[in-house]
C-alpha cells in the first residue's frame, strides 16, 4: 500500500541498491589490494673486485641501466623472476663487466661461464656452469629451471640443451681488450686470490628483487677470473653459495673470491641472519666480515627483504651497485658512497 502510495517499485529501489553495494565493495576490495600491493624493489651490482679508474664510469652507468630495465619490469606487473633476468641479461650483454659479452678467458684462453637464478615463492632453481658460447648463460639457467627436471647443467650437457630448445650460439663472447690482457696476464702461478685483488681481476653481476606480490628471487651470473684452470667452478651457479631466494626471509646475489664464498654458503648465511632478525644491511655486514676472518675471503653481496629492506654490502676496494625503490635511484662505487637521483 504505502509502495502505491509513494509511487515506489520496491523492486527496482532493492535491485539498485544491491547494486550500488557491489559497486561499492568492488571498489572497496580494489583499495584493499592496491594497499596489500608491495613495494617493488630491485637491486643490482656488477662485481665487487678492485675495478680500475678506466672502467669506473661504465661500470656504474650499466648497473644504473640494469636496475632501471629490472625496475620497468616490476612497474608493469612482471614477476620477481622476470626482473632479475632482465636485469642480468643486461649486464651480460655489456663489456664492461664479466659475464657474456665481457667474459675473461681461462688458462687456455677459453670462455667459460656459470649462472644462477632462484624463485624465491617456489624455491625453483636453475643452474649452468663451465658454458662456452652462451651469450646470456642466465636465461639458459632459467629454462634449466622452468623445462627440465634438474637444478644444474653444466659444459657440454649445457650446450645440448641450449641447442635443443633453440638458443643460439655466440661466437663474440671477447672482447679485443680481453684478449690483450689475457695475453699480458698468461699465468695463474700468482692464484685466484693475488689476481682477484689486483686490477687483474674481473668478476661477477647479479640482481636481487622484490615483485608487488611479495615474491622475491636472485640472478647471478660470471665468466669467473682470468687463468683459472679449466673446468673449475666457483661459487656463482651454487645454490646457497652465488645465491639464493626465499620468499620467508628475501633474496641474495653475492661477488667475490668465489672459494671463500663456497667455504661459507654466504648467500644462505646472509640469510639466516636475517632470519635471525638481523635487517638486510647488518646481516651483509655480518657475513662478509666471518668470511673475511674465517678464510681470510673479500667480496659483496646485495640484498633484499621480503619486507622491502635492501643492501648493497662489500669488503673489496669497490663494487658497483644500483637499486630502484619507489622511483628513488641508490648507485655507488667506492665504500660508503650512496648517490641518489629522483626518477619520473
Amino acid at each position: 500500500m504505502l509502495a502505491e502510495i509513494c509511487g515506489i517499485d520496491f523492486k527496482k529501489q532493492m535491485v539498485l541498491r544491491i547494486g550500488l553495494a557491489a559497486s561499492e565493495d568492488t571498489f572497496c576490495l580494489s583499495q584493499a589490494r592496491e594497499r596489500l600491493r608491495m613495494k617493488t624493489v630491485i637491486v643490482v651490482h656488477g662485481g665487487a673486485w678492485a675495478i680500475p679508474d678506466m672502467l669506473a664510469e661504465a661500470s656504474v652507468a650499466g648497473v644504473k641501466t640494469a636496475a632501471r630495465a629490472g625496475d620497468a619490469v616490476l612497474k608493469n606487473g612482471g614477476s620477481a623472476v622476470d626482473a632479475v633476468e632482465k636485469a642480468v641479461r643486461y649486464l651480460e650483454d655489456d663489456p664492461a663487466f664479466d659475464a657474456g659479452h665481457g667474459a675473461v678467458l681461462n688458462i687456455n684462453g677459453e670462455v667459460e661461464l656459470d649462472s644462477i637464478i632462484m624463485d624465491g615463492k617456489t624455491l625453483a632453481t636453475g643452474a649452468v656452469a663451465s658454458v662456452r658460447n652462451i651469450a646470456n648463460p642466465v636465461s639458459l639457467a632459467r629454462a634449466v629451471m622452468q623445462k627440465t627436471d634438474h637444478v644444474m647443467l653444466t659444459d657440454r650437457g649445457a650446450s645440448m640443451f641450449a641447442e635443443r630448445i633453440g638458443i643460439p650460439v655466440a661466437d663474440d663472447l671477447v672482447t679485443e681488450l680481453e684478449r690483450k690482457d689475457w695475453e699480458l696476464s698468461n699465468s695463474y702461478k700468482d692464484g685466484v686470490k693475488t689476481l682477484f685483488n689486483t686490477q687483474w681481476g674481473h668478476d661477477t653481476v647479479g640482481a636481487v628483487a622484490l615483485d608487488s606480490l611479495g615474491n622475491v628471487a636472485c640472478a647471478t651470473s660470471t665468466g669467473g677470473i682470468r687463468n683459472k684452470m679449466v673446468g673449475r667452478v666457483g661459487d656463482t651457479p651454487i645454490i646457497g653459495s652465488g645465491g639464493y631466494a626465499d620468499n620467508r626471509s628475501g633474496a641474495v646475489s653475492c661477488t667475490g673470491h668465489g672459494e671463500s664464498i663456497l667455504k661459507v654458503t654466504l648467500a644462505r648465511l646472509i640469510l639466516f641472519h636475517m632470519e635471525q632478525g638481523k635487517s638486510a644491511t647488518v646481516a651483509a655486514d655480518a657475513s662478509l666480515q666471518y668470511m673475511g676472518e674465517r678464510v681470510k675471503g673479500c667480496g659483496g653481496a646485495i640484498v633484499v627483504s621480503s619486507s622491502g629492506d635492501w643492501a648493497a654490502n662489500f669488503t673489496t676496494e669497490r663494487m658497483a651497485w644500483a637499486s630502484l625503490k619507489e622511483n628513488v635511484l641508490h648507485y655507488g662505487l667506492n665504500p660508503k658512497e650512496d648517490f641518489t637521483e629522483m626518477l619520473k
